[in-house]
This record gives structure tokens, C-alpha cells and sequence, in this order.
């Protein structure tokens, strides 16, 4: 079973998107700050993150900076609300595999999901 980490500060965003990736077969777990992040994956294995760009204190390009240069292996689905084109180029050059805005439908997330998992690194 795929492990998927989402890291958001919206708990209630949060809760709903774990259950519902959970409904339809995927581990997932969740934690609200970039910090969080780290010490989850310094203890346990994740294959996706879920990532939100704008939380306080580390946001989502301090990840995914760091996990490039902790040489932290894991995919990366940006989810965000200020999604715009500037944005999604930076985070994908900093090795995010794809963009992904709020609010998601759903359907669209899970096929978007299950592409990245697919894919090789």
C-alpha cells in the first residue's frame, strides 16, 4: 500500500483529504508545517507528499528545497491555493512532479495521484 504524506496547515482540509485517500485504498497520514514534514520522513517512509506552498514558518519551496538537498527521495504533488504559473514553474524546478490547485476535484487529484506513483524517478 502507497504511503502518501500530506503536508498542509488547514486541519480540516487536512482530515477530509486523508479519509478520503484512505476510502480508496492509499495509507495516508498528515502533518501541518514543513518542520513536521521532516521529522515524519526521518522516521518513516512516504512515496508522495501532498504539498501546500503557503504555511507559516518553513512553506512548501523551503521543502522542497531541502528535500533536494537532504537527497530526500519522494514524490511531490504541489496542492495550493495560489496556484499560478510563476509557481508552479519554481516548484517544479525544484523538483516537484506536478500542480495541483484548491480547491481539488477530487477525481482529477486521485488521477493525477496515480500517475505520479506510476511514474519512475
Amino acid at each position: 500500500m502507497e504511503k502518501i504524506l500530506i503536508v498542509d496547515d488547514d486541519i480540516n482540509l487536512c482530515t477530509v483529504l486523508k479519509d478520503e485517500l484512505t476510502e480508496v485504498g492509499y495509507d495516508a497520514d498528515f502533518v501541518n508545517n514543513g518542520d513536521s514534514a521532516f521529522d515524519y520522513l526521518s522516521r518513516k517512509q512516504a512515496d508522495l507528499l501532498l504539498l501546500d506552498l503557503k504555511m507559516p514558518g518553513k512553506d512548501g519551496f523551503d521543502v522542497l528545497r531541502e528535500l533536494k538537498t537532504k537527497k530526500i527521495s519522494v514524490k511531490v504533488i504541489v496542492l495550493t491555493a495560489y496556484a499560478d504559473v510563476k509557481s508552479a514553474i519554481d516548484s517544479a524546478k525544484l523538483g516537484a512532479t506536478d500542480f495541483i490547485s484548491k480547491p481539488y476535484d477530487f477525481d482529477e487529484l486521485l488521477i493525477t495521484i496515480r500517475k505520479v506513483l506510476q511514474r519512475d524517478t
